[in-house]
């Protein structure tokens, strides 16, 4: 790759890898995504092959904006993924499995500097400078997505905890024995009913178990995902609006719970599901205030992120490289 002249701004790399998609992009300081573009996760069985095409991806990227010299480092947001360690460990919605050393192998590939963080704390991030929560101290970012990731701002900082995992809001358990999470083998984490393999799945229990009229009952298993059920909603079905209601439940449930622990400002709601608006706002509104306790009742507001959902993690993941020494 050319190398260009050192006195040229410098630019970050930022990379949000989700359980089905792998977004990335290059950024300047002011937060302005100057190229972007995005490939399949779900398809690399092997995370040596997901990191050759991740680079074969942005070679031509990085050429455009100027060369390689103009890169100051590489920040990469994946679910588990360890700040302080550089590895992901035991991501239950990506297909590698077991501990891998991620930045180390980013890092050898790409010739670059890189760190690492959780998926959701990037998007936090990304938020806390560039979106809703600009000027906030304390606030909670809930992405709903493939599965619920989280992160945790207080005092004005990302919280870690003391081996870089804190935050894992969406395996919280809010049902007790409740629905099975194929990934991590636990039972009634938040993240089998609010995300959108938890819609797809309560869409499926709904209909075995009720006779409610629906145009749902019409379509093949393998074709009910959050967006059929979404787009049913939005026409009118009755069993489509009761999904996103119960959904709504059980996330207002969840976030009452996180208000009484860290008391934040506002949650800030980012991703696909998002995008259901009011059939699932409402009742994730009215639920969460019907669990909370009087001190903190409508002092807490739920935000949808402003930022575009194929941004915000990419900014995020990019705002760690300029903290590199």
């Amino acid at each position: 790759m050319s190398r260009t002249n050192p006195s040229l701004e410098q630019l970050a790399i930022g990379v949000d890898i989700g359980g089905t998609g792998t977004k990335f992009g290059i950024v300047d300081r002011l937060g302005n995504l100057l190229y972007s573009s995005e490939m399949s996760t779900r398809k690399h069985n092997e995370v040596e092959s997901f990191i050759a095409d991740l680079h074969a991806n942005l070679v031509p990227m990085i050429e455009q904006a100027g060369g390689i010299g103009r890169i100051k480092g590489i920040g990469l947001g994946a679910p588990n993924g360890n700040y302080y360690t550089g590895t992901v460990e035991y991501a239950p919605n990506l297909p590698w499995k077991g501990i891998l050393p991620f930045s180390k192998m980013i890092e050898d590939t790409f010739k670059l500097p890189v760190v690492l963080t959780n998926d959701a704390n990037a998007a936090a991030l990304g938020e806390m400078m560039y979106g809703a929560a600009q000027g906030m101290n304390d606030f909670i970012m809930i992405t709903l997505g493939t599965g619920v990731g989280s992160g945790i701002v207080a005092n004005g900082k990302l919280i870690y905890g003391h081996d870089g995992f804190a935050g894992e809001l969406g395996h919280t358990i809010i049902i007790p024995d409740g629905r099975m999470h194929e990934g991590t083998g636990k039972r009634g984490s938040l993240e089998s009913y609010a995300s959108a393999t938890g819609v797809r799945l309560t869409a499926l229990e709904l209909l075995a178990n009720s006779n409610t009229p629906s145009v749902l009952r019409n379509l093949p298993q393998d074709q009910i995902d959050s967006k059929v059920v979404y787009d049913a909603a939005i026409e009118g079905d009755e069993l489509a609006k009761e999904i996103f209601e119960y959904t709504g439940k059980i996330l207002g449930m969840a976030l009452a719970n996180f208000v009484m622990f860290s008391s934040p400002e506002a949650i800030i709601l980012f991703g696909g599901l998002t995008k259901a608006g009011e059939l699932i706002l409402k009742p994730t509104r009215e639920h969460m205030e019907a669990n909370l306790i009087q001190v903190f009742q409508n002092k807490v507001k739920i935000l949808v992120s402003h930022l575009k959902a194929s941004d915000a993690a990419i900014l995020g993941a990019s705002a760690l490289v300029w903290d590199l020494k």
